[in-house]
């Protein structure tokens, strides 16, 4: 890491209270953990930003009101430090600030969840007060304002293309939740709703990963799979036809591996990598943290080189169903964005 995060986990909560979110961070349950408990329960990845956390890596004070050059510039610095490829927003915020008020610039966290029905963008407020002004701005917009107050403001294709021709289309539907002091916004209305209705504790949350979110801690950004997504998303079935052969001599000299349950491969504030994988018992998980360590210690087909050119494994580990890597990334080395698309040798099934 370029310049590793100096504020700690006690800090960042520190900065929550300040920011009246003491609410939204109570328990004992961590800001991934809570912001996960939003996800509606058909979720298969989540990309997880603390921009919070990431203003303080690298030193931005942009104040409550910056305008979009400043958020550009401030990402643009965060993107050396391989922090900013879990948003859905990064393409969009000189716009989304100077448009909307608010931007990686200004939020306290994100939370793109991508599921068959369609993907949400969660977004967590620095000030849950900002939600009357943020109101006020799509009504100034253009969009429709919804009966309810937590209905959803509707936008479409067409006023986004006149509010400025770089914002996402995750932006063409807005619903404000108050009371929680987030928003969600999606480019179809059936899943937003269906985030509503999981967000106000109406709706069933996504569980199958609370294992590898638990053991993924405070990260700074975080990439999450269903078990099933990623064993389609991370196998070597992706590489080509002489990666697959090396991949599969490689795997049988290393041992087994079996399908997990979860995966995460998360940043934390140190600028190591942490990644978890959850398995249906504990003697699995055993025998797989032997395997993937030994596998995320040579070669890396699919990807190229060795992943000792891309980081250090400093420590691996077994404990409650759930193997643990820990990797030192080597400086210059984007392991996290590189290491979140397959194939990814180590977290095969």
């Amino acid at each position: 890491m370029r310049r590793p995060l100096a504020l700690g986990l006690a800090a960042l909560l520190a900065l929550g209270v300040a920011a009246g979110l003491v609410v939204w961070l109570g328990g004992d349950e961590t800001r991934l953990q809570r912001a996960v408990a939003l996800a509606p329960a058909g979720t298969e990845r989540l990309s997880w930003t603390d921009w919070t956390a990431v203003r303080r890596l690298v030193d931005a004070d942009l104040g409550a009101s910056p305008d979009g050059e400043q958020v550009v510039a401030f990402l643009d610095e965060a993107y050396a430090d391989d922090v900013t490829s879990t948003s859905a927003l990064v393409g969009s915020s000189l716009t989304m600030q100077d448009a909307f008020g608010i931007s990686p610039g200004t939020l306290d966290w994100e939370l793109f969840t991508q599921s068959p029905d369609g993907a949400v963008d969660v977004l967590g407020l620095g000030d849950p007060d900002e939600v009357p002004e943020l109101a006020d701005r799509l009504r100034d917009l253009g969009f429709t304002e919804p009966d309810e107050d937590d209905g959803v403001w509707a936008g479409g294709p067409d006023l986004l293309a006149r509010i400025g021709p770089d914002l996402t289309p995750e932006l063409q539907y807005v619903a404000l939740l108050a009371d929680e002091g987030i928003v969600l916004t999606s480019d179809q209305v059936a899943p937003l709703e269906a985030a509503v209705e999981v967000a106000r504790g109406d709706a069933d949350a996504l569980e199958s990963v609370d294992e590898v979110v638990e053991a993924s801690g405070s990260p700074v950004a975080a990439s999450v799979f269903t078990g099933a997504h990623a064993c389609e998303q991370l196998a070597m079935a992706s590489a080509d036809a002489d990666d697959q052969a090396e991949a599969d001599a490689l795997l049988e000299q290393a041992g087994e591996v079996h399908p997990m349950t979860g995966f995460a491969m998360a940043l934390r504030t140190d600028g190591d990598i942490r990644v978890a994988m959850s398995f249906e018992d504990d003697d699995t998980a055993r025998t797989d943290a032997d395997t993937r360590a030994t596998l995320a210690s040579g070669p890396a087909p699919g990807q190229g080189g060795d992943f000792a050119d891309r980081f250090t494994l400093e420590e691996a580990a077994a404990a409650d169903g759930v193997v643990t890597l820990d990797l030192a990334p080597v400086p210059g080395q984007y392991v996290l964005s590189d290491l979140t698309s397959g194939p990814v040798l180590f977290a095969t099934c």
